[in-house]
């Protein structure tokens, strides 16, 4: 379990986070949901240890991540970042194969490449695993840096809106992968996400936040609300039962 207690983060003599307090199920996926500016990936990056809390506690199956080796936590939780280009002319597979750093250092074995070979085969990249970054669409890279995560094989992993530059079809494919590494492999996901409707679809759990603060968490039905909604986005938000899923009609 990740548990957040009463953590706060200043940029500029301003709260960006403020005293947020959550707990991460293993086994789950949960979504941080909120306008631009809520502090949702400034508190996925404390959580991963890329920028430092100003107080407050984070720990992780009850250790403190501060304590931990940098080496130790990547074998723990793995992070992909809205920004993720890399100047370097690679493979897809190369890339992949940057996943196992931690385990590898860079020479890797059998058991690593494997572990490649499943990430390339989770997102579906098979058959263009040779081609270079540079040759890619957004959409085709975003997929490949998120299979980088997946060979990392951490039981955490965190994700800063990974759906950003993909259609439709690729985004739904991504977070079906996302819940069968969760079914299937007991994974336990955090997600940065602005589309609602794909919160309420694949998550088990979800934080709402507004100007650094937590507005609403707890399982999708609670926060998936048409008064919860309305207060985070200060717009009005039908809720329609489609299939016994709560989508969100804002249009």
């Amino acid at each position: 379990m990740v548990d957040i207690k009463s953590v706060f983060k200043k940029y500029n003599k301003k709260n960006v986070v403020e005293d947020v307090s959550v707990k991460i199920e293993k086994g789950t996926i949960t979504s941080f949901i909120g306008p631009n500016g809520a502090g949702k990936s400034t508190l996925i990056s404390m959580i991963s240890r890329l920028i430092a809390k100003d107080d407050g506690e984070i720990t992780i199956d009850g250790k403190d991540i501060t304590k931990a080796k940098g080496k130790d936590l990547a074998k723990k939780i793995s992070i992909l970042k809205q920004s993720n280009s890399i100047n370097l002319k690679l493979t897809i597979r190369e890339l992949v194969s940057f996943g196992r750093f931690p385990y590898s250092q860079g020479k890797l074995k059998k058991e690593d490449w494997e572990k490649v070979d499943q990430a390339i085969d989770y997102m579906e990249l098979r058959d263009m695993q040779d081609k270079y970054l540079d040759e890619l669409s957004g959409g085709q890279r975003q997929r490949a840096h998120i299979a980088m995560v997946i060979a990392q094989d951490t039981e955490y992993i965190m994700l800063d809106e990974p759906l950003n530059n993909l259609d439709m079809r690729h985004s739904v494919q991504i977070m079906k992968t996302l819940r069968r590494l969760v079914d299937e492999l007991g994974k336990t996901i955090v997600i940065v996400i602005h589309d609602i409707n794909f919160a309420s679809c694949y998550s088990d759990q979800i934080v709402a936040l507004k100007d650094g603060k937590i507005v609403k968490q707890g399982p999708t039905c609670d926060v998936i609300d048409e008064c919860v909604l309305k207060d985070i986005y200060e717009m009005d938000i039908n809720i329609k039962n489609i299939d016994d899923q709560r989508i969100c009609v804002y249009f």
